[in-house]
């Protein structure tokens, strides 16, 4: 039956549990008298719900807290190994995948380097299947509560009803590749385990908006320095952020060619594959037969040498020079978009660091607006190396919540040994 609104009281007891799961989540532990406040509704709803999501599994009791002169107040939490997620990064240098459980606790790691260039479809679809596959054999896992996959990719996302999700990645080669449609055509997971698949940047400003520097702000820019770059903004209106192409900003007429195929993009001078190759341009010697993160490795140690060694000045100044870019390409974000807060993830930003930091503030508060620029801070994320497949595991985590936590139903009792069997077969011995 429809309400005058016309949410139903099925919309309103899913609604009525995720505030409880949310509130939990993120404030808990907290007691059914605390619930109230937090979440707007009355002692019986949140007696109700409580009783509900404990009778699921989902919630469960965490100690006890004394009250004013009463009993002692139980507190409650989302229970950890209710659910599980997967969450996949498909970076510039590897495909990791990764197994949390409802608190984001990793359980499982599984990581396969790509070669220079190697962006074929298929074969990315063929680690990330494996990889799903690994994960799910391992000790801790729990595929019967699987809540989904998240897998964060580098390129324009498009969501597509008889495709699913197709990416748009130009500068790796994707042009309209039917990713989940490729994924699902030889998973063994079942047809109602999900796949969430989005930008990597945006992954990643989800995971440092929930659990690390951008916390607490309304408006804040994320930025993904590796390879190339790109970013996320969020903002009240963009609550779950939107990914921006930064890196394909034209910063230089009749510039360096940019891996998208457009001149003096960004990228083309900020991101970590085009500083490695001005550093060779320029006479520098980047160690052969290494990957990206390697090499950056060196040129850092070759600027920044230890005490009593002179600095490589080839290596120092293409540095930056870089710096110089960065700062430039975020005074954009911060005129274009005034936000609270702009954090730099990403391998290369952190591999570059708290040394970098300084100059890239310099040249964005010299390039920017004042205004703007005065309101602004620019820090480095939090949340290290694996922020971008935290962001992708909690893609399934804000689904599960804004259902109430509902679960989907991957395999009934008398599935669940054969697909237990399908997995072990699919993962790499």
């Amino acid at each position: 039956m429809a309400g005058r609104n016309g949410r139903t009281v099925r919309d309103l007891r899913r609604g009525n549990r995720t505030a409880v799961l949310q509130r939990l989540y993120f404030d808990g532990p907290l007691s059914r008298f605390e619930l109230g406040p937090a979440t707007g509704l009355s002692s019986g709803s949140v007696s109700n719900v409580v009783a509900d999501l404990i009778a699921d599994g989902l919630v469960e009791e965490a100690g006890s807290v004394d009250s004013d002169g009463g009993r002692p107040r139980t507190l409650l939490r989302v229970a950890p190994h209710s659910g599980q997620m997967i969450g996949v990064d498909v970076g510039e240098t590897r495909v990791r995948v990764e197994l949390f459980d409802l608190a984001l606790t990793e359980l499982a790691r599984v990581e396969r380097p790509l070669a220079p260039q190697g962006y074929d479809a298929e074969v990315i679809a063929g680690h990330i299947r494996d990889g799903v596959a690994e994960v799910l054999t391992a000790e801790e896992a729990a595929p019967d509560r699987l809540l989904g996959v998240g897998i964060g990719v580098p390129g324009i996302v498009e969501h597509t009803p008889d495709r699913g999700a197709v990416v748009h990645g130009q500068t790796i080669g994707w042009d309209a590749v039917p990713l989940e449609r490729l994924l699902r055509s030889s998973s063994p997971l079942p047809e109602g385990v999900p796949y969430f698949i989005d930008n990597g940047a945006k992954t990643l400003g989800q995971a440092e908006m929930w659990f690390g520097a951008g916390r607490g702000a309304r408006n804040a820019v994320v930025v993904l320095f590796g390879s190339g770059v790109g970013a996320c903004l969020v903002t009240p209106e963009v609550e779950h952020g939107r990914a921006v192409e930064w890196g394909h900003l034209t910063v230089r007429v009749r510039g360096r060619r940019c891996r998208c195929g457009a001149p003096g993009c960004l990228e083309a001078y900020a991101g970590a594959e085009s500083l490695l190759a001005r550093w060779r341009e320029e006479g520098g010697r980047p160690p052969e037969g290494t990957d990206e993160e390697t090499a950056l490795t060196a040129m850092l140690a070759a600027a920044y040498p230890s005490e009593g060694t002179a600095p490589d000045p080839v290596a120092l100044a293409v540095l930056e020079e870089t710096a110089e870019y960065l700062g430039a390409g975020l005074s954009d974000l911060i005129n274009l978009f005034q936000p609270e807060r702009i954090l730099i993830g990403g391998w290369a930003g952190l591999q570059l660091g708290t040394r970098f930091l300084p100059a890239v503030r310099r040249h964005a508060a010299t390039y920017a607006l004042r205004h703007p620029a005065d309101k602004v801070t620019i820090d480095l994320g939090r949340l290290g190396p694996d922020a971008v497949t935290v962001g992708a595991a909690i893609l399934p985590l804000a689904d599960f919540f804004a259902g109430g936590g509902r679960r989907p139903e991957p395999a009934t009792q008398d599935r669940l040994p054969a697909w237990r069997a399908a997995l072990r077969e699919r993962a790499p011995h």
